[in-house]
């Protein structure tokens, strides 16, 4: 999930005071990288060729995907035990008392609310779960990353992929097989809480930008089954509720955003209003909670406006409440009462019979795997896009594979596409072999990569001088954060020239350096060369001084390797580390002028 570009500190912590920190207000460009590896927002892959894909988050949109993830993973963690429990009730003696609580019904009958507890599982609580799918899409598309065609392009082609690739195998399996047609949506969606439960088991720590394509996948993945269902899945109209609901939406809409009205007491019962407009309707009554979430204003409120706190928006706030309520709560319940299928020989053999169910294991299993892993190739192939440095093809191979766990939305599409008991009870089991299947192979993958992913974790998060900054969002500074200039400095050298820069790697230009144009002066933007400045006008550099700027110690005036910035390598010698700076002066050594 991705968030709006801004400082990563809250309003309560102060800026690092230390030399070499940001001065107040003098931020980086939106989407600066801090590492030069390119940009944050994927404008620039490190070699200069083109977009660079799974380019790390800036400081804000780490910051919010971590908070996320860290709730969804809980959740996920708490769907897998509740998974765990249905099939155990399902398959044992408890089978007949859970199968009569799953088919008690309660309610109220005179407004059309006498629902089984299942219904009021799939049809009610499960709405807390897509009205927060509704803020993330609204967020995404105002604020987010899906704002910016250039950075939407990946996680929109994967995903429409990824959902196209499995309804065709259903397709396929079905028109071989003689099977039903009802069911091609079944196997089209990501089931992201799934997804990092199966993470937080197997503990592997996947870079921010990894993260944020996996969310920002399922996002695009949960619109798509939003519409699926609204438009393939809908019963008769009832246009009398209907238009209740719409006008029930309309009141919402005016009571948030035109009179700022604040009060969860005014929003729920407003709010259990539309969803029973809607359920009665015949439009399935999750679309309410997408529709209430994408009203909701996703900007944060301007100063002075009364609205409270300043530093996040409305959908912020409130999903930040209901969030956990959603992914510790309303999904698991569903996966309760859902999930709760027979697994016996005879049923397993039935299953891997029904052309239906095999539609939607091989859709799961090897449509999601060829579509995501295939659309995101293809934007590689035949785009300016490439594979960040420190990112191979196995690394998306494992991220494809782990968006093959489709369990929530599969199991509610499930339900919605057939009316034959069997038929469907045999689907459910599908979606949960698919699913097994594709993360059993997902934890192999990921866990042969797992070192890898570690050592890229722990250069994002390292906070050597301990001032709650991550070091790769601050300027270089040899002495306080010695570790990530090495890094930066290594990872200058590894990098091709760009095209009419024909001496060497191109510097370092992470926030601080004065080649790039900044809001105003501050430690490390002076023209004036010095240690770790990341000037532009080193010579080899291809640019001249500017007015009044003074050549500093070491920095030379001849044809020869810079040494004003000891970590920084050139085209004619090789790269020096920190420990070969002096105080007193340039330092001696091979290649110096």
């Amino acid at each position: 999930m991705a968030a709006p570009h801004g400082d990563d500190r809250s309003p309560e912590q102060p800026a690092p005071s230390h030399e070499g920190a940001e001065a107040p207000g003098a931020t980086a460009p939106d989407g600066a990288d801090a590492a030069g590896a390119g940009s944050a927002d994927g404008t620039d892959s490190p070699d200069g060729t083109g977009t660079a894909l799974f380019a790390r988050p800036s400081a804000r949109e780490r910051r919010l995907l971590t908070d996320a993830l860290r709730t969804e993973t809980v959740g996920g963690t708490v769907l897998l035990v509740a998974t765990v429990v249905a099939l155990l009730c399902a398959n044992t003696p408890l089978s007949h008392l859970y199968e009569t609580v799953r088919s008690f019904h309660f309610g109220i009958p005179a407004l059309g609310l006498d629902l089984s507890v299942e219904h009021w599982a799939s049809d009610g609580i499960l709405t807390v779960f897509f009205f927060v799918a509704g803020i993330e899409l609204k967020r995404e598309l105002t604020v987010g990353e899906l704002r910016r065609p250039a950075a939407a392009a990946l996680p929109v082609v994967a995903a429409v992929c990824g959902m196209a690739v499995p309804a065709l195998c259903y397709v396929a399996v079905n028109l071989a097989g003689g099977g039903q047609m009802h069911g091609w949506a079944v196997p089209m969606a990501t089931d992201i809480a799934f997804a990092l439960g199966v993470l937080a088991v197997i503990g592997t720590n996947l870079p921010s930008g990894l993260r944020a394509f996996l969310l920002t996948l399922a996002i695009v993945d949960d619109l798509g089954a939003i519409l699926v269902i609204a438009v393939f899945y809908t019963s008769t109209l009832n246009w009398a509720a209907f238009a209740g609901a719409v006008v029930g939406l309309i009141v919402f809409r005016v009571l948030h955003v035109n009179l700022r009205v604040r009060g969860w007491y005014l929003y729920v019962p407003l709010g259990v209003v539309i969803w029973a407009l809607a359920y009665n309707s015949g439009v399935h009554a999750t679309i309410a909670g997408v529709a209430m979430g994408l009203m909701l204003r996703v900007r944060p409120d301007r100063p002075g406006s009364g609205a409270g706190d300043t530093g996040s928006s409305p959908a912020e706030r409130v999903e930040h409440l209901v969030r956990p309520l959603s992914a510790g709560f309303a999904v698991p319940v569903f996966a309760l009462f859902a999930a709760g299928v027979g697994v016996s020989g005879s049923a397993l053999a039935e299953t891997f019979r029904q052309p239906e169910a095999l539609g939607v294991m091989l859709g799961l299993f090897a449509g999601k795997f060829l579509g995501v892993f295939g659309g995101t190739y293809l934007t590689a192939r035949f785009t300016r896009a490439r594979l960040g440095s420190d990112l191979a093809w196995a690394d998306i191979a494992g991220v494809a594979m782990l968006a093959g766990i489709g369990f929530t939305v599969s199991l509610l599409v499930t339900e919605l596409a057939f009316t034959d008991a069997g038929v469907t009870e045999h689907t459910k089991a599908a979606v949960l072999l698919g699913s097994l299947f594709a993360a059993a192979v997902a934890c192999v993958l990921l866990k042969l990569r797992d070192a890898k992913y570690r050592r890229l974790w722990e250069e994002e998060t390292r906070d050597e001088d301990a001032d709650g900054v991550a070091d790769i969002d601050q300027p270089v500074d040899h002495a306080l954060r010695p570790t990530e200039a090495a890094r930066r400095a290594a990872e200058a050298m590894r990098r091709p020239a760009r095209p009419g820069t024909p001496h060497g790697p191109v510097p370092d230009s992470g926030p601080g350096s004065s080649s790039e144009p900044g809001p105003g002066p501050g430690p490390g933007s002076s023209s004036e060369p010095g240690p770790g400045s990341g000037s532009s006008s080193e010579p080899g550099s291809g640019s001249k001084p500017g007015p009044g700027s003074k050549p500093g110690p070491g920095s030379g005036t001849g044809t020869g390797p810079s040494s004003d910035d000891p970590t920084r390598g050139s085209a004619d010698g090789p790269s020096r580390g920190p420990s070969d700076s002096s105080p007193d002066g340039p330092p001696e050594g091979p290649g110096h002028t």
